[in-house]
């Protein structure tokens, strides 16, 4: 009796297992399909638009004609500008987390607070940076305001990668340092934080991909509808190929002109995160590879 309820259990757990495992073929089928999905329609409406004139040149007719290299020069700008600004922050507020608090309700707010930072919709962000960096700084709306409202935006991405990634450094290697006669600042710097780097990185890889496809934060903040030269200082106005799309699909008298132009300037806004994000997995292995070596 009992062998025959044993067996009829392990039935229904096998049973069970495969349901949950179809389900999870069908869910990570699905995301492939969506994945696909949106390439095919990428390219099969954007890829005869793509091609060396139209990533060098500039709009011309009121958009309708030439190409989108101010765009993609203004993303590559604010994207850069705001991880060369949020990144060491991140790092910092990271380590400080990780490694010198010591919990407790104040770090447990900190904490909540973050998680909470990552959620706010992004077009908040864009109104604070209206308020407070084109305003009450008097940024006006410039590369240096949009950076720094997308600074804030994937700042909680970066702060909660990196404090994943110092926490996953084995506390043998702490310990080793400091029975070694290290001071905590040290093991820190020399141990934790380089074994830590390809962690940071991942999480610098999420913060490209959010900053770089991002309209509201900019639209209110850096973004320029169009500009007949690039962006020379910190304080001028920039073109971003987020808003540049934006425009050409619900703001150009000459909208259906346009299409072909629209799909291949958001083709070319993926390639652009896919190159970014390939620069970074390729520094990530080489940091790793010279840490195995």
């Amino acid at each position: 009796m009992i062998r025959e309820i044993t067996a009829e259990t392990e039935k229904r757990q096998r049973a069970a297992q495969r349901v949950a495992f179809a389900l999870l073929a069908m869910s990570t089928l699905s995301a492939f399909l969506a994945l696909g999905a949106i390439l095919y329609t990428m390219f099969a409406n954007g890829a005869e638009a793509i091609s060396w004139q139209f990533l060098t040149e500039f709009p011309r007719k009121l958009m309708t004609e030439g190409g989108i290299y101010p765009a993609l020069v203004g993303s590559f700008y604010l994207t850069a500008g705001a991880l060369f600004l949020a990144l060491p922050f991140a790092i910092a507020s990271a380590i400080w987390l990780s490694e010198y608090s010591r919990g407790g309700l104040w770090v447990r707010v900190i904490r909540v607070g973050v998680n909470s930072l990552a959620g706010v919709p992004s077009i908040v962000f864009g109104l604070l940076g209206l308020a407070f960096f084109v305003k009450v700084l008097g940024f006006g709306v410039s590369v240096v305001s949009g950076a720094l409202t997308l600074a804030l935006l994937i700042l909680p991405i970066l702060i909660r990668a990196g404090e994943e990634a110092l926490q996953a450094v084995p506390m043998s290697f702490r310990e080793g340092a400091l029975a070694l006669g290290a001071t905590q600042w040290h093991a820190v710097r020399t141990v934790v934080l380089p074994s830590a780097i390809p962690g940071i990185l991942t999480g610098a890889i999420l913060g490209i991909s959010r900053a770089i496809g991002e309209t509201a934060p900019i639209m209110f903040t850096a973004a320029a509808f169009y500009m007949s030269r690039l962006p020379e200082t910190l304080s001028d106005k920039v073109m971003a190929l987020p808003y540049h799309i934006f425009v050409m699909a619900t703001e150009s008298p000459n909208y259906w002109k346009t299409r072909d132009l629209q799909f291949g300037a958001a083709l070319a806004l993926l390639g652009m995160v896919l190159l970014m994000n390939l620069g970074a997995v390729v520094w990530r292995a080489r940091v790793r590879r010279r840490k195995q070596w």
